[in-house]
């Protein structure tokens, strides 16, 4: 299937040019899921990234072992880990955000603002043609 193919595509070139920046694909979608959610608590970011729980717990010791956040106890729910980005990790978040945004930019090329709109309709209608 052509969309299946170029999603493929698009994804695996996303993900060369993350690594490209001295990232990868995980720690970019924490990293932004942090950043936007102000002190997330792990179940919370896992729901935002849209993987287990243990595959978080992965991500962020990895993460956290290179310095790029922080877990420490809620003190309202002593069960809950909350999560923060260090100054490392607010470096590595701009590096990744530029190098997103440059792959964005590259991606666009030579599409106009209207065609780009009517493709976003006709994936909005291919996601509801599946129930999503």
């Amino acid at each position: 299937m052509n969309l299946g193919r170029t999603a493929k595509l698009v994804a695996q070139a996303f993900d060369a040019a993350l690594v490209e920046a001295g990232g990868t694909l995980p720690v970019w979608l924490t990293l932004l899921s942090v950043k936007s959610s102000n002190l997330a608590n792990q179940r919370e970011l896992a729901g935002m990234i849209g993987i287990q729980g243990a595959t978080l717990t992965h991500h962020l010791n990895a993460m956290e072992a290179q310095g790029l956040l922080t877990r420490r106890r809620d003190p309202v729910n002593r069960r809950v880990h909350l999560v923060e980005l260090t100054a490392a990790g607010e470096a590595m978040f701009e590096t990744l955000r530029k190098a997103a945004l440059a792959f964005d930019k590259r991606l666009r090329v030579g599409l106009s603002d209207e065609r780009l709109a009517e493709f976003a309709q006709v994936l909005a209608a291919l996601r509801g043609n599946v129930g999503g």
